[in-house]
């Protein structure tokens, strides 16, 4: 195999937030090539979950994305806060918060890098079983969610029709999709 790894030369912070920074990077390839500059965008881990009550249904949301300017049907996810020990633990504050629902159980389906040119973080992803509502929906100063039930036919269905189009988040329901018939579920 060759080696192909950049090395980097020099980093500099051009903007910081809590939600972001971006830095621009000097690096230099095997081959010697300096690339001066690359940006690259830092973000916390995020999570999210196909999600499903005690009777099956799946648990949704619809929220306004600026972004790309829509009103969207998603499922439930969010940002590691710097007081999540664990994804897990960030998963299970996120249902709680966006959907007022508790889950039992959280099954782990893996890992995906949004944009690997240019973001450093990863999404992980959970199926969420045997939901139950628990308490009314406390969200964030600026989150207006609209929690929506379905049936799982009725989501693979969107997914066919290509009406969910997070990709973080069709990648999260064709794992728990896959997961859900492997163990017979579906």
């Amino acid at each position: 195999m060759i080696h192909m790894d950049w090395k980097l030369l020099s980093s500099e912070y051009i903007y910081r937030d809590q939600w972001l920074n971006a830095r621009k990077d000097k690096c230099l390839t095997p081959q010697g090539k300096i690339v001066d500059p690359y940006y690259v965008l830092e973000y916390n881990t995020w999570v999210n979950a196909v999600a499903l009550t005690e009777d099956g249904q799946v648990v949704m949301i619809r929220q306004y994305r600026q972004g790309i300017g829509k009103t969207l049907l998603e499922i439930p996810g969010g940002t590691m806060d710097p007081e999540d020990v664990s994804p897990e633990v960030a998963m299970r504050r996120e249902l709680l918060e966006e959907t007022g629902y508790d889950f039992p159980e959280l099954i782990y389906l893996g890992e995906v890098a949004a944009n690997t040119a240019s973001s450093n973080n990863y999404t992980k992803m959970f199926l969420a079983v045997g939901g139950r509502k628990v308490q009314e929906q406390q969200l964030d100063h600026n989150e207006e969610i609209e929690v929506v039930l379905m049936p799982l036919a009725t989501l693979q269905q969107l997914i066919l029709d290509n009406k969910i189009v997070h990709s973080l988040h069709v990648t999260c329901i064709m794992y728990a999709l896959l997961h859900l018939q492997k163990m017979g579920m579906k």
